[in-house]
């Protein structure tokens, strides 16, 4: 997840990134502006949403919930990247939701705190933000993902906006990447397609390891995976190809030419360009649901 490591990366490669626009602003737009956040497609669905609050098996879970005004529709849990679900994951949740889709946006440190716990993904980079967050990380583990997820399918399948005759999608960025692995093998009948955006420890020596969890699931998947993420730990890709091979589980998994974080639209790190190809690959992927 965004370690000392990642922020070292950012740092670095933001520092390259505005040495490129000194030399050449003309040229420089494409990389450091904000791109298409916030852009809806044409046919986009108007929406309403409400917050919510989920009973799971350890509390009570406080979650945002997204939906296109008319109709039922497939649903998608959405777990957010490390400063949690506040103002930029809404706004994601809402472009998938006009895309046709019931959102559900939640809030994973609940067991610690309602959301939001941080304005912006910069807190984090805080000493006041680390210190707020860690303790809250460390009351997540692999265990209660899973229940809390099957909470959060179950909760969806309830909704009168969501179509029960469809599967349910999960979307996850950061940390919140190997729990849509986990959300698949929480309801495997249920859950049919999960998007990892720059996922943490999708590959483990430990037998929870996301990657081990496949054959536990039905789901087709989506690994896009941070160029330096990727330059750390090289082998993790071949992992998760190999794992779904054995698993029989349809996956794509590509290495993308930017930094950890790049999908999130209040990273400093954001990369339109890369993040707008991430996010039509996952509507091609969330098309089979």
């Amino acid at each position: 997840m965004c370690d000392e490591l990642t922020e070292r990366d950012a740092a670095s490669f933001l520092l390259d990134r505005r040495r490129f626009a000194a030399l050449g602003a003309g040229a420089a737009v494409l990389a450091v502006s904000p791109g298409c956040v916030g852009r809806e497609a044409p046919d986009a669905l108007p929406t309403a949403s409400r917050a919510v609050t989920i009973t799971t098996p350890d509390g009570k879970a406080d979650a945002f919930f997204v939906y296109p005004k008319a109709g039922r529709h497939p649903a998608v849990v959405m777990w957010p990247d490390i400063a949690g679900l506040r103002d930029a994951y809404r706004t994601m949740g809402t472009r998938l939701a006009a895309a046709g889709y019931a959102v559900l946006v939640v809030n994973q440190y609940y067991r610690s705190q309602a959301a939001p716990i941080l304005q912006s993904l910069s807190e984090w980079r805080t000493p006041a933000g680390q210190e707020t967050l860690k303790p809250m990380i460390a009351a997540i583990t692999p265990e209660g993902t899973v229940r809390d997820a099957g909470a959060f399918v179950a909760w969806l399948d309830a909704q009168a906006e969501v179509d029960t005759a469809r599967k349910i999608g999960s979307a996850g960025y950061c940390m919140g990447g190997p729990f849509t692995v986990r959300t698949a093998v929480a309801n495997p009948a249920r859950v049919g397609a999960a998007a990892s955006f720059h996922g943490a420890n999708l590959v483990a020596d430990t037998p929870d390891s996301p990657h081990k969890l496949l054959a536990r699931t039905q789901a087709s998947y989506l690994f896009a995976i941070a160029q330096n993420d990727d330059e750390r730990a090289p082998g993790d890709k071949d992992a998760l190809r190999a794992a779904a091979r054995a698993a029989g589980r349809a996956a794509e998994v590509e290495v993308y030419p930017a930094q950890h974080g790049w999908c999130t639209i209040d990273a400093q790190i954001y990369d339109a360009v890369q993040a707008e190809k991430a996010w039509a690959r996952m509507l091609a992927l969330f098309k089979g649901l």
